[in-house]
């Protein structure tokens, strides 16, 4: 069964991605991107999928797992328009500067 919803479509083929987008979502998001606590048997996500689907789909794409101050750019620049992160921020020292820290990317 799909994930897929008009609000969103979580997808870690390109083929979920197509069908996000063939409903009606708002946004993709792929991922894990990274080696994730908050979801560790997450399989890994390529880069090139946020390429892909910023090419082929027209939607805005969230990269999300594993994310951190660190290895963000790397995932902005394979075209990732949003930024889901749980661990880096919360797991701060300075949660609020943290958060700061990841808009100063945008």
């Amino acid at each position: 069964t799909s994930t897929c919803s008009r609000s969103g479509c979580p997808a870690a083929t390109g083929s979920a991605a197509t069908e996000g987008a063939e409903i009606g979502a708002d946004y993709i998001a792929f991922g894990a991107m990274f080696p994730s606590t908050t979801k560790p048997n997450a399989p890994p996500a390529p880069f090139d999928l946020i390429t892909r689907a910023k090419r082929e789909l027209g939607l805005p794409v969230a990269a999300i797992g594993g994310i951190t101050l660190a290895n963000a750019a790397q995932v902005l620049a394979a075209g990732a328009d949003l930024l889901a992160v749980v661990s880096d921020v919360f797991g701060a020292e300075d949660p609020v500067a943290r958060a700061a820290a990841y808009r100063a990317l945008f």
